[in-house]
C-alpha cells in the first residue's frame, strides 16, 4: 500500500476527547472516528488490525473444536420473553418495533438465537458435543460510554456457546475455552489472568474474567503475582484430553485471582505480603457455564443413550474484539504512540522513502516494496512528499514493527537503514540483506 493513495487521517493534536491513551492514539492514527456517543466507524488502518485480531481468534476457536455461523444482530422479543430475559436484562437492550408492529431488539448478546437453533436441529446426544460461535456488532446502549472502543454502545464481539449431554461433559468444554483464551490473548501480544468473577445478567455458577493489567483499567483486580510467569497451553495441546485440559485449568486457579466484585479479603490476606498484587485491570473475555438455564425453558433437549430425553448443560464464551485493540494498545505504546506486536500489526514493515521524487531513491523503495509484497508481507510504502521529521513521527505513531528508511546517502551506497519500533535499535545493511532479513 502507498501511503499517497491511501485513507489515513492523521491527527497532529491531541483530541480533548480522549480520556485515555488508547483511545487518543486511535483517534491520532487514524484507526476511527465517533458518528455517535459510543459509536465508532473502522477506518483502513484500524479495520486492518481488527481483522488480524479476528484471524486468531478465529484460528484459536477452531482448534479448540468450535464451529464458526453467523447470527442476526436483530432479534425476534419472542426468543427472550420465553427464555424470561426480556423484561429482566433493563435499560441497556435497545428494544424496537419492525413496520407490522411486532417486538424486536438489537442483540447484546446470542444465548436464545443460538439455543433455538440448536434445539431446531440437534435431537440425539450422537451429535454432542457441540460448540457454535460467531462473530458479530452487539448493541448494549450503556449509561456512560466512554474510552473510545474501549467501552462502547455498539461494538464487536466473539460468542461462543457449548451444547453437552451432562455437567461433566458441559466443564470439559469449559475448559477447552479456558485453555483457548489462555493461547489467543498470548498470540495477541498480551498476558491475560483469568479471574473468579460474577456472571451478571447472563447468568449461571461458574464464571471467569480474562483479565490484562492496566493503569487505566476499569476496576481493580487481585492476585497472586506468579501468573506473570506461567506457562501458556503450546500449539500442540490436545483439546480431546479430558485430564490435561483439567490439570491447565487447575493450575491457572490454584493461585488467588478474582475481581473486585468477587474479592475475598480474608482470603487475599492469606497470599504472602511479597506475592500479593493489586493492580487495575482491563476484562478481554469472559467465560460462563450456566447449565440449564436457558435450554430448560426453551425446551432444548437430546435423547440420551438411555433413550430418554436430557436437558443440555450449556456455556458462553465472549472476546470483545473492538475492545481488544485499545487494551493491546494500552499495554504496548510509547511517548511517540503505538507499539503493535507483529501478529496484529497492520503492516509488517513500513518504507520511508527520504526523498520521494529522486530517482534512486524511488527505485530502491519500489523494488524493497515490491519483493516483500511479493513474499506476502503486508507493506506501507511511504512515498509521500512530506518532510523527515513527519514521516518519522507517523511511521512511530502507527506503530509499525519496522521501519526501512531509504534516504540519498545510504542508497548511493546500496545500503537502507532499518529501525525496530520497539526498542529504537537502528541498523544499517545492504538492500539485499535488509529485503532477506524481513521476508525469513
Amino acid at each position: 500500500m502507498r501511503l499517497s493513495r491511501y485513507f489515513m487521517p492523521i491527527l497532529k493534536e491531541n483530541p480533548k476527547e480522549a480520556e485515555i491513551v488508547s483511545h487518543r492514539l486511535m483517534l491520532r492514527a487514524g484507526m476511527v472516528r465517533q458518528q455517535s456517543q459510543g459509536i465508532y466507524s473502522w477506518l483502513p488502518l484500524g479495520k486492518r488490525v481488527l481483522d488480524k485480531v479476528n484471524k486468531i481468534i478465529r484460528e484459536e476457536q477452531n482448534r479448540a473444536g468450535a464451529i464458526e455461523i453467523l447470527m442476526p444482530t436483530l432479534q425476534s422479543a419472542e426468543l427472550w420473553q420465553e427464555s424470561g430475559r426480556y423484561d429482566d436484562y433493563g435499560k441497556e437492550m435497545l428494544r424496537i418495533k419492525d413496520r407490522q408492529d411486532r417486538p424486536m431488539l438489537y442483540g447484546p448478546t446470542n444465548e436464545e438465537m443460538v439455543t433455538d437453533i440448536f434445539r431446531s436441529y440437534v435431537k440425539s446426544y450422537k451429535d454432542l458435543p457441540l460448540n457454535l460461535y460467531h462473530i458479530q456488532l452487539k448493541f448494549r446502549d450503556e449509561i456512560r460510554p466512554r474510552f473510545g472502543t474501549m467501552r462502547s454502545r455498539e461494538f464487536m464481539m466473539k460468542d461462543a456457546y457449548s451444547f453437552d449431554l451432562t455437567m461433566e461433559a458441559a466443564v470439559h468444554s469449559y475448559n477447552k475455552m479456558f485453555a483457548a483464551y489462555l493461547r489467543t490473548f498470548d498470540r495477541l501480544g498480551l498476558r491475560a489472568i483469568p479471574m473468579r468473577a460474577d456472571t451478571g445478567p447472563i447468568g449461571g455458577n461458574h464464571s471467569h474474567e480474562f483479565i490484562i493489567l492496566a493503569e487505566t483499567g476499569e476496576s481493580e483486580v487481585f492476585c497472586h503475582k506468579d501468573f506473570v510467569d506461567f506457562d501458556i497451553p503450546g500449539v500442540d495441546t490436545d483439546f480431546d484430553d479430558v485430564r490435561g485440559l483439567q490439570a491447565i485449568f487447575d493450575k491457572w486457579t490454584s493461585l488467588y485471582a478474582a475481581t473486585s466484585e468477587m474479592h475475598d479479603e480474608a482470603a487475599f490476606a492469606a497470599v504472602p505480603e511479597g506475592e500479593r498484587l493489586s493492580a487495575r485491570g482491563i476484562e478481554v473475555g469472559h467465560i460462563f457455564y450456566f447449565g440449564t438455564k436457558y435450554s430448560e425453558p426453551m425446551g432444548a433437549k437430546v435423547q440420551g443413550p438411555d433413550g430418554k430425553e436430557h436437558t443440555v448443560h450449556m456455556g458462553s464464551y465472549g472476546i470483545g474484539p473492538t475492545r481488544l485493540v485499545p487494551a493491546i494498545i494500552e499495554a504496548s505504546h510509547d511517548d511517540t504512540g503505538i507499539i503493535w506486536p507483529a501478529s496484529v500489526a497492520p503492516f509488517d514493515a513500513v518504507v520511508i522513502n527520504m526523498k520521494a521524487g529522486d530517482t534512486a531513491c524511488d527505485a530502491t523503495c519500489d523494488a524493497i516494496y515490491a519483493a516483500l509484497s511479493n513474499a506476502g508481507k503486508d507493506v506501507l510504502l511511504d512515498d509521500t512528499d512530506d518532510r523527515a521529521g513527519t514521516k518519522f513521527a507517523t511511521a512511530d505513531l502507527i506503530g509499525v514493527p519496522v521501519q526501512v528508511i531509504a534516504g540519498p546517502r545510504s542508497v548511493a551506497n546500496g545500503e537502507v537503514e532499518l529501525k525496530d519500533r520497539k526498542t529504537g535499535a537502528r541498523e544499517t545493511m545492504t538492500v539485499e540483506a535488509a529485503i532477506n532479513k524481513l521476508v525469513g
